[in-house]
C-alpha cells in the first residue's frame, strides 16, 4: 500500500470495514492491511479480574488519566526493538487523537507513569492498538480500568486485533471473522462517547461483582 494515499478518513473507513494498517518494523517506509481470521476481544458483556490484579490494586496507589499524555503512551508503544508503528503510523495516530479518534489512558503510580494503553474510537467500538509497562503490571492496569471504563460508557466492542498470552491473562478472547464483524457492524453507530464519564476509581473496579482465577 502507498502509504501517501493513507489519511485518517480512510484509516477509519478501512477499521469499521474490519481491517487495519501494519509495517513490518519501525523503520519500513511500507504499510499492508491486515484482517485476520481469527479476532482478539474482551467480552463486553461481563468482567474479569484475577486474584493477582485484585491483589495489586488494593495493595498500590494507583491513579489513571485519558489523553492526558497521548504522545509520551504513543511514544512508549512504539518504543521497542520490535513493533509494527512506524513513523507514519505514529503521525496518523496523532492525527487522529487531534480529531477526537485516537485515546490513551495512562497508568501513574505514586505520580509516576508506570503504563497505558491507546487506540482507535468508533461509536461503541474501541480498536487496542499498543500498550507498555514501566513498571510491574502498568500495562495489566490500564487494560482493566479502560475495559471498566468503556463498559461505564456504553461501548460494545473492545477490539484488540489478536489474541496473546498477555490479553488472554487478562480476560480476552478469539472470534471468528465473521462473528466480529457482526460485533462490529453493531457498535460503530452507537451514539457514545469515551468521555461521556470519568474514569473509574480502583475502589469501584475492586467492588465490582467479577470472574476471578
Amino acid at each position: 500500500m502507498n502509504p501517501e494515499v493513507l489519511d485518517p478518513q480512510l484509516m477509519l473507513n478501512a477499521y469499521a470495514q474490519g481491517i487495519f494498517p501494519m509495517a513490518e518494523t519501525a523503520t519500513d517506509t511500507e504499510l499492508f492491511w491486515v484482517d485476520p481470521n481469527e479476532r482478539g476481544i474482551f467480552p463486553m458483556d461481563t468482567f474479569y479480574l484475577s486474584r493477582s490484579m485484585r491483589r495489586f490494586l488494593s495493595k498500590n496507589e494507583i491513579q489513571t488519566t485519558l489523553n492526558n499524555e497521548f504522545e509520551t503512551v504513543l511514544f512508549h508503544c512504539s518504543d521497542r526493538s520490535e513493533t509494527w508503528i512506524n513513523p507514519i503510523l505514529k503521525d496518523l495516530y496523532k492525527e487522529l487523537h487531534n480529531l477526537d479518534r485516537c485515546h490513551s489512558l495512562e497508568v501513574w503510580q505514586n505520580e509516576e507513569l508506570v503504563g497505558g494503553i491507546f487506540g482507535l474510537t468508533i461509536g461503541g467500538a474501541f480498536f487496542g492498538e499498543s500498550m507498555f509497562s514501566l513498571k510491574r503490571n502498568g500495562s495489566k492496569a490500564a487494560v482493566i480500568i479502560l475495559r471498566a471504563h468503556l463498559q461505564h460508557c456504553g461501548f460494545k466492542l473492545f477490539d484488540t486485533q489478536f489474541l496473546t498470552d498477555h490479553l488472554k491473562s487478562l480476560g480476552a478472547i478469539e472470534i471468528t471473522k465473521s462473528s466480529y464483524r457482526r460485533q462490529l457492524a453493531a457498535a460503530i453507530d452507537l451514539p457514545v462517547s469515551i468521555s461521556a464519564h470519568q474514569l473509574p476509581t480502583i475502589q469501584s473496579i475492586l467492588q465490582r461483582n467479577t470472574q476471578t482465577s
